[in-house]
């Protein structure tokens, strides 16, 4: 079996970061992007996905942490996709459902090579420290646009901000594991097409 890895680098007049995966790694997360809490968030997506997880760089958060994230998750995307290669012989399809105390938050996800995302998350609180909890979905949409996924994240219910992104990561994390899995009896790629 061929290592499901990739290294993927972005440099821009905002963002300089580089990103090492593995797809079939055991959760180890390494790096810092200066964005505290998407650092807490990136190290429980790998923890949770079974992924490996390499990352350095830094953006321009001086202004705001916009660009650094919606730059990462184009990178993650990216690295994703490289790493999948053909996509022989996966799963296909993830969906996870995930509590957290009170809340409850769903993650279902086609590796398709049709991007696409709907995301409905209504959180009240604005931000988690300095991170504000509208790049959230600026994240999730950089990362389904540059893999190809077709993403459908829901936050169910839940009144602690932390616990709901935090829940919403993990989803993505389990989701993205069960369909990048590999399935014995899956004979080349799972569609009809022949190609994802």
């Amino acid at each position: 079996m061929t290592a499901r890895k990739a290294v993927v680098e972005r440099n821009t007049k905002e963002t300089q970061i580089s990103l090492e995966i593995n797809l079939d790694g055991t959760g180890a997360y390494e790096g810092k992007i200066g964005v505290p809490f998407l650092e807490h968030m990136l190290d429980l997506l790998a923890r949770h996905g079974l992924l490996d997880l390499k990352i350095t760089g830094s953006g321009d958060t001086r202004i705001d942490p916009h660009h650094t994230v919606e730059d990462l998750g184009i990178v993650l995307g990216k690295a994703i996709a490289q790493a999948l290669g053909d996509k022989r012989g996966i799963t296909r399809f993830g969906a996870e459902t995930i509590p957290m105390e009170e809340t409850l938050a769903r993650c279902v996800l086609d590796v398709c090579g049709r991007p696409y995302l709907h995301y409905h998350a209504p959180i009240e609180k604005e931000r988690i420290g300095e991170y504000e909890v509208e790049l959230t979905e600026d994240f999730f949409r950089s990362v389904a646009m540059n893999a190809g996924l077709t993403l459908h994240i829901e936050l169910l219910y839940g009144t602690n901000s932390h616990h709901a992104v935090e829940a919403i990561f993990k989803a993505f994390a389990r989701a993205l594991r069960r369909a990048i899995e590999f399935d014995p009896r899956v004979q080349g790629v799972p569609s009809t097409k022949g190609v994802l």
